[in-house]
């Protein structure tokens, strides 16, 4: 959207700006929801305070400041285990550019699976059933697939761990300290009725159930978590593909492949 008295000028509803009395294509000053960023919020805001500014219409609360601070440390680094993680690591492993390394974890990371969009389906599991125990069990019953959606049906209940075996270390932990942060409903609910929910889900509660249910205690909806789980990821992914860079593939920290028959043409 340009202003009508100054062509050059651009605003959102996110965001104006004012133009140098010399210079119409810089700003003199910029403003996100209203609050003068580089005037007033600069060296006195936190970074997730711009965060959450940016996703939503107001200034977040001291408590959902730091709600979104711890949540922002327990995601940043899912560890090389993670596949959008690990697709980060084999870009700096051979080379490729720091865009590229970042493209392959956000595209890796994007999926069902510890992913961007399972936080997404599980956000839309928290604005269905909020706390109604029998509603997340029939939720949990029933998936419902998304007509004409790009995405598959899930093969798992959106927000747990297929693959797990019980509720991990680190999970618990977040989920201990995100409630002990958080004034909305669904953290602490969640941590009352975490066993409850695990057997009807049918495995443990993953990180990203954890994370769904913050964003949604913060009031973001399912796309802005979506967004950014994503976005709060890719620090970890960054670092540990330029850990890989100078390194080469023959120390890469993966064990090696077994083949479970010979290759083509190497047979006796």
């Amino acid at each position: 959207m340009t202003d009508n008295s100054n062509p050059n000028a651009i605003r959102s509803r996110i965001w104006r700006e004012e133009p140098e009395p010399d210079n119409a294509f810089s700003p003199r000053a910029a403003y996100c929801r209203g609050y003068d960023v580089y005037g007033e919020m600069l060296g006195h805001a936190r970074w997730v305070d711009m965060l959450y500014l940016l996703f939503r219409n107001v200034a977040p609360t001291n408590a959902q400041a730091d709600l979104l601070e711890a949540l922002s440390l327990a995601l940043a680094n899912p560890g090389p285990r993670d596949a959008s993680v690990h697709a980060a690591m084999c870009g700096g492993v051979c080379g490729s550019t720091a865009a590229a390394s970042l493209m392959a974890a956000l595209a890796v990371g994007a999926g069902q699976l510890s992913g961007g969009h399972e936080v997404f389906l599980a956000m839309e599991g928290w604005e269905k059933c909020g706390t109604d125990l029998n509603a997340w069990r029939q939720h949990f019953a029933q998936p419902a697939g998304i007509p004409g959606s790009i995405w598959p049906k899930p093969e798992h209940t959106p927000g747990f761990d297929p693959h797990g075996v019980s509720t991990t270390t680190p999970v618990k932990q977040t989920l201990a300290c995100l409630a002990s942060y958080s004034k909305g409903d669904y953290l602490s609910w969640l941590q009352q009725n975490l066993v409850t929910m695990e057997a009807a889900a049918g495995c443990p509660l993953a990180l990203s159930g954890v994370a769904a249910a913050a964003f949604a205690d913060l009031g973001f909806s399912p796309e802005q978590g979506e967004m950014l789980h994503l976005l709060l990821r890719l620090p970890g992914a960054a670092a540990h593909a330029l850990e890989q860079r100078p390194l080469g593939y023959k120390k890469f920290p993966f064990g090696s492949i077994e083949l479970e028959s010979e290759p083509i043409g190497e047979s006796a």
